[in-house]
């Protein structure tokens, strides 16, 4: 897997890794066992890339550790869960999910309008807070065709915002009285990225972790249908709507990790796995999960929010804040 300098992918792995590896020692000093190591991991990567800069030498590899090895741990994570534990999500899981889903979408177009936020770049800030970051991201991208500027900024936005929430949600519990049930469905309905949902869910209990993650999941299978209505509308917009860089009509990638966790948690589910395995499945899993974070936080220049001025920047934090209340406010008026 060579890159155009010839250093593959294997020096960005080992910096991936060694980021997860002080992950894991830090979690060892005295005051910092309830921290979990994936979101010291993605503090670790942060504070690297805006102070010393990530190497142009590995960058190929942070790549492969956010697209490949994240969605290979979320594949794994399907060991760990059950089909029993997948219907929990219910029908009323499912309504909050879409409701916040399409409330969150249009809120931040509107708002994008009335804060004077240029239209392509106000759509994918509302894709990528409503639906999933990167993965609302590209077919986002394939449809309205924005500047390169915009996608970058759009991104870190969405990073930036998601990894705040990582942090705030496990500290809030206790104070809205949220069992672990509850709290996994508001991390898995408002939180912007899979592995930011995995990292603050997974804080308040295995519980709320497991559940967090089939709502995010569940959340992440309505991409389709926003990238078809989000061309839709484009369409009504831009004689180019829908079409690629090619002039061919553009195709959202189908989310292949979803399949591959749904086909673990079946085998999961009628196999009996020993608990030795079982063991070393999480441990790769968590590990896995670490590294993709902590190549998370080697791409997140925090500088990137004010590069276009404030009015976008405060259109990310409008949506993060109203997707976190709509949220939350329907999993209370629902019980």
């Amino acid at each position: 897997l060579p890159d155009v300098h010839g250093t593959g992918i294997w020096p960005g792995l080992l910096l991936t890794s060694l980021v997860a590896a002080a992950a894991y020692a830090i979690k060892m000093l005295p005051g910092m066992a309830t921290f979990s190591p994936m979101i010291i991991a993605i503090l670790i990567g942060i504070v690297f890339h805006n102070l010393v800069g990530t190497p142009a030498w590995a960058r190929q590899g942070v790549t492969f550790s956010i697209r490949r090895l994240l969605r290979l741990a979320i594949i794994l994570l399907g060991l760990q869960l059950t089909i029993i534990q997948v219907i929990e999500v219910g029908g009323r899981g499912i309504a909050i999910i879409v409701a916040t889903l399409v409330a969150t979408f249009a809120f931040t177009v509107w708002m994008g309008r009335l804060l004077g936020v240029e239209r392509k770049l106000a759509q994918l800030i509302a894709a990528g807070t409503s639906v999933c970051g990167d993965s609302a991201g590209i077919p986002t991208i394939a449809v309205t065709a924005p500047r390169y500027a915009d996608v970058t900024y759009a991104v870190a936005g969405v990073t930036v915002f998601g990894s705040i929430a990582m942090f705030i949600y496990p500290l809030l519990p206790r104070l809205l009285n949220l069992d672990q049930h509850a709290f996994g469905l508001w991390t898995g309905a408002s939180i912007h990225e899979i592995a930011q949902v995995v990292a603050a869910a997974f804080q308040n209990g295995q519980s709320a972790g497991e559940f967090g993650t089939m709502a995010k999941l569940a959340r992440v299978m309505l991409l389709a249908p926003m990238v078809i209505v989000l061309g839709v509308m484009t369409a009504r917009t831009s004689k180019q709507a829908g079409l690629d860089a090619n002039g061919t009509q553009a195709r959202p990638p189908i989310p292949w990790f979803i399949l591959g966790f749904v086909a673990l948690v079946g085998v999961n589910s009628i196999a009996s796995i020993p608990n030795e395995a079982r063991v070393w499945i999480v441990a790769i899993t968590t590990f896995l999960l670490t590294v993709a974070l902590g190549a998370m936080g080697l791409e997140t220049d925090i500088r990137k929010l004010t590069a276009k001025g404030f009015r976008p920047a405060l259109l990310g934090a409008c949506s993060f804040l109203f997707i976190a209340c709509f949220s939350l406010m329907l999993i209370k008026l629902t019980g």
